[in-house]
């Protein structure tokens, strides 16, 4: 996919999810940032944040998903305390906001298996922390009981498919990573949703377009999530 010019504006960012099998099935780390922070003050989050020059390998400048891994690796260390080799995350997404966001983070997502280490929280940006599974987070925010912002439910929602963290590794290291270049669209009757790639109405932004679906809707305390053009990807 090419990418649209009104992403380069966005800063570059990267994430991890980092799973481990529960009693229940699988579970991830997730922090609650401060609420004080302009960005997603409050939600509930998984670990990373905004690229640093420090995080470029000088053997690989250009490699721009090597150096994501690095500042994944480099915040989940300043967040969560945890040590980790990057070269274990495997790729699973790359989203970029509307331009209409106020603070926009071009961000790639990466999914690894957790260490075993206990979790040190930085007390600065992140308050809280949590192993849940990805079924349960999500039923939190539906139920309002916690923040959350639209990538991170997303991907939960994607994770709460598998079983175990082997064969959540296995699949997503056996498919293209997706990409979310995010379109905002406001309908007249008060009805709002994000589009993606694949959904009719991603280039007019026609909520009624006849077509394939790919969106998030969020018109109501349970969003609920479209795609109909991928029958392995869950919807709900």
């Amino acid at each position: 996919m090419n990418e649209p010019a009104f992403a380069t504006d966005a800063v570059p960012a990267a994430t991890v999810i980092l799973l481990r099998d529960g009693d229940d099935g699988v579970e991830a780390l997730m922090v609650r940032r401060n609420s004080s922070l302009a960005f997603a003050g409050g939600a509930w989050v998984f670990p990373g944040g905004r690229v640093d020059p420090a995080d470029v390998d000088p053997a690989r400048p250009e490699d721009e998903i090597a150096t994501a891994r690095n500042a994944a690796a480099r915040e989940a260390l300043e967040e969560a305390g945890l040590a980790l080799d990057p070269a274990e995350f495997v790729v699973l997404s790359r989203w970029c906001p509307p331009p209409q966001a106020p603070r926009r983070f071009n961000t790639w997502f990466f999914v690894g298996p957790a260490t075993g280490e206990d979790v040190v929280i930085d007390n600065g940006e992140i308050h809280e922390h949590s192993w849940v599974a990805p079924a349960e987070a999500m039923r939190r925010r539906d139920a309002g009981e916690i923040e959350m912002i639209p990538p991170t439910w997303v991907t939960l929602l994607s994770l709460s498919a598998f079983a175990t963290v082997a064969e959540a590794l296995e699949a997503v290291g056996g498919r293209e990573p997706d990409t979310f270049v995010t379109r905002l669209v406001k309908h007249d009757d008060g009805r709002q949703a994000l589009l993606w790639a694949g959904d009719a109405g991603h280039q007019s932004g026609d909520l009624d377009a006849a077509g394939t679906r790919h969106r998030l809707w969020m018109d109501g305390p349970q969003w609920r999530y479209e795609r109909d053009f991928d029958a392995a990807s869950p919807a709900r």
